[in-house]
């Protein structure tokens, strides 16, 4: 059975923040994932996942100056040392929070700079990162963002995330492929999982086009998860959408997956 994350800078918005580790693990989840911790103590992120039986699948990076637009400093010349220093700080969080997935963020395209300069920057910087990231056994991974949620981010496809990484060649290295970015930009979900499939090192998940829960929009998930158990994947997948309305009243999708007859995405 497919091992689900909650997201919980999307999920239980309704409570503060450190409250949302003992919703999720009422509603049945067993890891959690955010989008950054830095504003709380590792420590005391560490005892609520502790407290509630629960694992740390990811996180990010620190990505910049958020709060004024920026997106990751990754594929940014000029900006290597304060990016490793953010990668330092990750996996300092990483190694209390027993973590073993940091997300680096690429950065948004800046103008004047030539691509070629910045996709330099970028494996060089993920080399960087990946050296730094062995030594705790953590994996660092890129996430393919779709254009209309992050304008002018670096990187949109799964091809060339595959790209970037046979470049980096580094083993600790991975994509974060969500399927609610990939719908968005490429679409024929299926066929990117199964070309994609060995360097998948996460999976997040949402609704189709309004990033609301996995069972409203144009993506038959029911599906898709069939494959990823018909594939054999064991990493976890992230709940990264928007509630509708309660987060656990919109959990029917999860419940229904958890005691569904189990289909292999290969029958008609």
């Amino acid at each position: 059975m497919l091992k689900f994350a909650a997201n919980l800078s999307f999920l239980y918005k309704e409570l503060d923040f450190l409250s949302r580790f003992g919703a999720a693990a009422a509603d049945g989840f067993r890891g959690v994932e955010f989008l950054f911790p830095y504003s709380h103590p590792a420590e005391e992120l560490a005892a609520r996942l502790q407290e509630h039986g629960l694992e740390q699948a990811l996180f990010n990076c620190p990505p910049g100056d958020w709060e004024h637009g920026e997106r990751g400093m990754a594929i940014l010349p000029g900006r290597e040392a304060e990016c490793l220093r953010g990668v330092e700080l990750a996996l300092q969080y990483a190694r209390v929070l027993r973590c073993p997935r940091l997300h680096l963020l690429a950065g948004v395209v800046p103008a004047g700079v030539p691509r070629a300069r910045l996709r330099e920057t970028y494996v060089a910087n993920l080399r960087k990162a990946s050296d730094l990231a062995a030594e705790s056994n953590v994996r660092i991974l890129i996430e393919p963002l779709n254009p209309r949620d992050m304008p002018g981010y670096f990187l949109s496809t799964q091809a060339e995330a595959e790209e970037i990484l046979a470049e980096v060649d580094r083993p600790n290295v991975g994509v974060q492929m969500d399927l609610y970015h990939c719908q968005i930009v490429e679409g024929d979900v299926s066929t990117k999982i199964r070309r994609h499939f060995p360097r998948i090192g996460h999976i997040q998940i949402a609704g189709v086009p309004e990033r609301h829960e996995p069972d409203i929009g144009e993506v038959n998930y029911s599906y898709l998860f069939a494959l990823l158990e018909t594939l054999g994947y064991s990493g976890w997948i992230g709940c990264e959408y928007r509630p509708r309305g309660d987060t656990t009243a919109g959990l029917g999708w999860l419940h229904r997956y958890r005691t569904r007859v189990p289909r292999d995405a290969t029958s008609s």
